[in-house]
């Protein structure tokens, strides 16, 4: 059963987003996901300012990155400052084929002002024009160049550097979670994946009982499974087809009850807790894939980004001598 706010947004939802938009053209795609995500976007919240950037990858292509800053960062716009609690590296969902910076705007500000802490979001290639790994590639250079201090924004000297993501977004943060894990590379102090797909096919019993579920059906997952992936996805890409769970950062993944994803988040925190890894779930009774979008009016929505900005701050605090690098031009 949904909770009535969420039938209310669902409602308001698919008057915007047709529930065959999957099967539409990609421009058309586009374009209905930005309309629909502009009429949820609120103005900027008091406190937060905005800095835009573009990475340049080692392949040559861009990427774009937009950094908030709420004031609690002590930005100090290109000076080098004492203490910031930390950054986080925001990977937007979309099905690798729709999403950019503006339609994740609503959360990304909202996770700044809400944690104090200074969020980037990575504006990374969408396929069908890139498929696999193109997304994958991009979100783990700019982690790469992140920990190394390259990125092309002024941070302040931050303590922790985190991976978050929603839906495909999820899928992204995971996946260079477990590379930097197998290239040995530490700094990375936690991962928030919320409605994430982690599989090349969603996992049971959701995937069935919520296949026909408001927002993202299972027809929806395999057609963007098809434009990203195409005939075979890259190893690497699929985190629970990984061999390994283990020696990953604090993990807090999100599952929703009306959403064919929601058991991937479950199983994935069931393998990394097999290890003795930290790792936690939390469900959301009666909400449906993209909700974060409902957070003004969802009483279910508001205690799941409540949840979200406490993993966010308590990982920051407890590994605050985690990550002294300064992030500047």
């Amino acid at each position: 059963m949904l909770e009535p706010e969420i039938e209310a947004f669902v409602a308001s939802a698919s008057a915007l987003y047709p529930a065959d938009a999957a099967s539409l053209p990609v421009a058309q795609q586009r374009m209905l996901y930005e309309r629909f995500s502009a009429t949820f976007t609120a103005p900027l919240p008091l406190g937060v300012t905005v800095r835009n950037a573009v990475f340049t990858a080692a392949a040559g292509h861009t990427v774009a990155l937009r950094a908030y800053y709420s004031h609690d960062c002590n930005h100090g716009h290109g000076r080098e400052m004492s203490s910031a609690a930390g950054t986080v590296l925001y990977f937007h969902g979309g099905g690798f084929v729709l999403g950019s910076l503006d339609s994740h705007q609503l959360i990304t500000a909202r996770l700044a002002a809400d944690t104090g802490l200074c969020v980037v979001a990575v504006d990374y290639r969408l396929a069908p024009e890139h498929p696999a790994p193109a997304a994958h590639d991009d979100c783990l250079e700019i982690t790469l160049a992140a920990l190394a201090g390259h990125l092309p924004l002024a941070l302040p000297r931050c303590k922790s550097l985190q991976l978050a993501g929603d839906s495909a977004g999820g899928t992204l943060a995971a996946s260079v979670a477990m590379q930097l894990r197998e290239r040995n590379i530490e700094g990375v102090q936690g991962m928030t994946l919320v409605y994430p797909m982690l599989g090349a096919v969603p996992q049971p019993p959701a995937r069935d009982t919520e296949a026909h579920a408001p927002c993202l059906t299972l027809a929806d997952v395999q057609a963007f499974r098809r434009l990203y992936w195409q005939d075979t996805a890259p190893p690497w890409t699929t985190p629970l087809d990984a061999a390994r769970f283990d020696g990953l950062p604090s993990t807090l993944a999100i599952g929703v009850q009306h959403d064919p994803l929601r058991d991937d988040a479950v199983v994935f925190v069931q393998r990394i807790q097999a290890t003795g890894g930290r790792a936690e779930i939390w469900l959301g009774e009666g909400l449906v894939h993209g909700c974060w979008r409902a957070l003004d009016t969802s009483p279910g929505v508001q205690r799941m980004h409540s949840r979200i900005c406490a993993f966010l701050r308590g990982t920051a605090d407890a590994q605050g001598s985690g990550l002294q690098h300064v992030l500047t031009v």
